[in-house]
């Protein structure tokens, strides 16, 4: 098994250009099922997800092809509807095929999802909005069993108690789009990816309008047709390179990124002491300054992602002072904080909340990730650290990073796999 040699305590500096978003190509990737014709898809991430979706798709009978960072994906030939547990439980995003199988072919057999161990994160907001389609749903061994002769519009809401539902929306706005008549979600999720996921389907012939805010409206169509789509930077990358920058007291430009994206981040990042300069395609991190603690809460966008939780906790436990990071999304996703501790960090839990007393100097050691950002939370304190770190089940990280290694060796970081 793969792991992550760092060696630490050196100040990142340069310049490093982002990819496109992972959590907006993986619903896209899967909403391209609806499409009779192909789907070129550029700025596609060279991940270990993306190449999970592509196994996918092609076990349901569609061609798919990578050149570059452009995917190539023509379903005229997708036949099945039956999406395997062997694949969907190897990340949560697999799911996201349920909507456009069940519009598409009127039935889908989808495994209920896998991926990283976060906390609870339960799909029912999912049924409940194709049940108001009209759907006919039950749990069968372990899979969702869909089934519908004609989906129609609804009044649909998806408000859950810790917010949104990402996915769930991703889910529902696809198979509207097939569905008779006009559906309206409320309480949508206002993540920039579902806006991206659909701008795709709008360039491919949908009617959909409220892109980015908590009301959706879609008005079905008979199909959708061939679209060419770029993919929305990937903002969780772009923080983590912000959050690694502060972390080692460096200086970077971060580039190919949308700063209003990421103004939670940021802001967060200036409270801390960061000194933060944006244009409209690139943001400027130095760390001339004193840092001081904070106190952060993950919130649905536009607040802090949850997927910056875990990074922004290894941040934290190198600037002097008292800070509070709470997670309202996922109130569990705190698994990393016993292997902040291993490296020297002073760190208590309090219900949903982590309290921090920062300010020592993190030592190197092996460690273990347990998800996808508590890896790259390791990475960032790993980078702080004085001496050696071993970061151990990086296959985590390879689901969400490209290339991660190799950007950071050129930002001066010593980092290799072995």
């Amino acid at each position: 098994m793969e792991i992550l040699i760092v060696d630490g305590g050196g100040r990142l500096h340069g310049d490093v250009r982002v990819d496109g978003a992972k959590n907006a190509s993986l619903p896209i990737m899967a909403a391209s099922i609806l499409i009779s014709g192909d789907a070129c898809i550029n700025r596609v991430p060279d991940l270990v997800d993306v190449q999970t979706m592509s196994l996918l798709l092609q076990s349901l009978g569609a061609d798919v092809s990578r050149s570059e960072g452009t995917l190539q994906i023509d379903t005229r030939r997708v036949t099945g509807h039956h999406a395997d547990y062997e694949l969907v439980r190897r990340m949560r995003a697999s799911v996201c095929v349920l909507g456009p199988l069940l519009a598409r072919f009127g039935r889908a057999s989808v495994s209920l999802p896998g991926g990283c161990n976060i906390g609870h994160r339960p799909i029912d907001l999912h049924l409940k909005g194709l049940t108001a389609l009209g759907a006919d749903l039950r749990i069968e061994r372990g899979y969702v069993v869909a089934e519908s002769t004609q989906l129609r519009g609804a009044d649909v809401f998806l408000g859950g108690p810790s917010g949104s539902t990402v996915t769930g929306t991703c889910n529902v706005m696809t198979a509207a789009c097939l569905a008779k008549g006009r559906t309206v979600i409320r309480a949508a999720a206002c993540e920039p990816e579902v806006a991206d996921l659909g701008r795709f389907l709008n360039a491919a012939g949908a009617c959909i309008s409220g892109l980015g805010s908590s009301t959706i409206e879609i008005t079905g169509v008979e199909e959708l047709a061939s679209v060419t789509h770029t993919v929305v930077p990937d903002r969780i990358e772009a923080a983590t390179f912000a959050i690694a920058a502060a972390a080692t007291r460096g200086s970077i430009s971060i580039h190919d990124v949308l700063p209003s994206q990421m103004t939670s981040v940021l802001d967060a990042l200036r409270a801390i002491g960061v000194d933060i300069q944006v244009a409209p395609d690139r943001v400027d991190i130095a760390t001339s300054g004193d840092l001081t603690g904070v106190e952060l809460a993950a919130l649905p966008f536009p607040g802090i992602p949850t997927d910056t939780q875990a990074q922004f906790m290894a941040l934290l436990t190198t600037v002097p002072g008292v800070s509070v990071v709470t997670d309202r999304v996922f109130p569990d996703r705190f698994i990393h904080a016993s292997e902040l501790v291993r490296m020297g960090a002073r760190i208590r839990r309090e219900g949903a909340s982590v309290v921090i007393d920062g300010g020592g100097q993190l030592t190197g050691t092996s460690v273990m990730a347990s998800d996808l950002r508590a890896s790259a939370a390791l990475v960032v304190a790993a980078l702080a650290a004085d001496g050696e770190s071993q970061i151990r089940r990086i296959y985590h990280l390879d689901r969400g990073y490209a290339h991660l290694e190799q950007k950071l060796t050129r930002l001066g970081a010593k980092v290799i796999r072995r």
